[in-house]
């Protein structure tokens, strides 16, 4: 099959608009999609810093590349990649080599932050999770460490590697449970929050089969182990039923998104307004939920 605009073999079908499209042409295309959602996302001002969390995997590593090749060359940008040490023995480490090397090549600062920190790691977590799963500890927790670290580097907007397939699996499970409080929190995030650091998704509306194409077409190192806690998930169940529909009607994602657009003005946090736990990040209870967890992990492991 031969590109839509040229001459060459096509590389991909883009289901859900019908186009063939050469490896130079999907860049193009894929390109364009990013910096469009950027410029709708953030307007940076000189002096302004951007942090990019960074696992090493595909979609991450997508982002990290695409913001170096947008605003790398400009002095008064300045990028920094952060990356999170869960420990998960034979899964973290190896993917950040991936992103140290990177980073070295790019010239990009790099910061690593632990789950060691808060004395935990997900290797000793995950055999006493119970009812909540590995993965709500391990979000909590990176998202803290994160947010604290985007924090501490001066960072005006924490750049994350969401693609649309994460974003109509969380919109669909909030709906789902009746969230109404997470899906007003949903990124990107408008409202700026004392202590919280806006996030801001450039691959928002690209597809994560199309993010992985974009990296092997284009050359980008990423890791491709899969986290050992992942089958427990949650969302494997929402990811399910999202990719049937997709399959049977192609843009349903795009179709989720859409209407989640549509509702977000009307969206309201209730006026909640954050306030510091007694460890310096942004809570709306008298804790916040890593401490909770945290100490809740403590305990566990201490019975045991």
């Amino acid at each position: 099959m031969k590109c839509d605009s040229c001459s060459k073999d096509a590389i991909t079908l883009v289901r859900y608009n019908g186009s063939h499209l050469c490896a130079d042409h999907f860049r193009n295309y894929f390109e364009k999609r990013v910096k469009r959602e950027i410029r709708k996302q953030v307007d940076l001002h000189s002096g302004d810093v951007i942090a990019v969390a960074v696992s090493g995997g595909k979609d991450s590593m997508v982002t990290l590349h695409m913001l170096q090749s947008i605003f790398g060359s400009r002095k008064d940008i300045d990028i920094h990649a952060i990356s999170i040490d869960e420990g998960i023995e034979g899964y973290r480490p190896p993917s950040l080599d991936i992103v140290r090397e990177y980073c070295l090549k790019a010239g990009i600062r790099y910061h690593v932050r632990g789950f060691d920190e808060l004395g935990v790691s997900m290797d000793a977590a995950a055999p006493v999770c119970r009812e909540n799963g590995p993965c709500t500890y391990c979000g909590v927790f990176r998202r803290k460490l994160m947010n604290d670290e985007a924090r501490r580097i001066g960072a005006r907007f924490l750049a994350t590697g969401h693609n649309l397939d994460d974003m109509a699996q969380s919109v669909l499970m909030n709906f789902v449970r009746g969230d109404v409080d997470r899906l007003a929190r949903l990124g990107p995030h408008t409202k700026v929050q004392p202590g919280l650091v806006p996030r801001f998704l450039p691959l928002r509306m690209i597809p994560e089969k199309e993010s992985l194409l974009y990296a092997i077409a284009s050359g980008i190192p990423f890791w491709d182990g899969e986290c050992p806690y992942y089958g427990d998930a949650l969302r494997n169940q929402y990811r399910k039923v999202i990719d049937e529909l997709e399959d049977a009607s192609p843009g349903t994602k795009f179709g989720i998104m859409s209407s989640y657009d549509s509702l977000r003005p009307l969206l309201s946090d209730g006026g909640k307004s954050l306030h510091a736990c007694e460890c310096g990040e942004p809570t709306l209870g008298a804790r916040c939920k890593a401490c909770e967890l945290r100490d809740e992990l403590a305990e566990r492991i201490r019975r045991l």
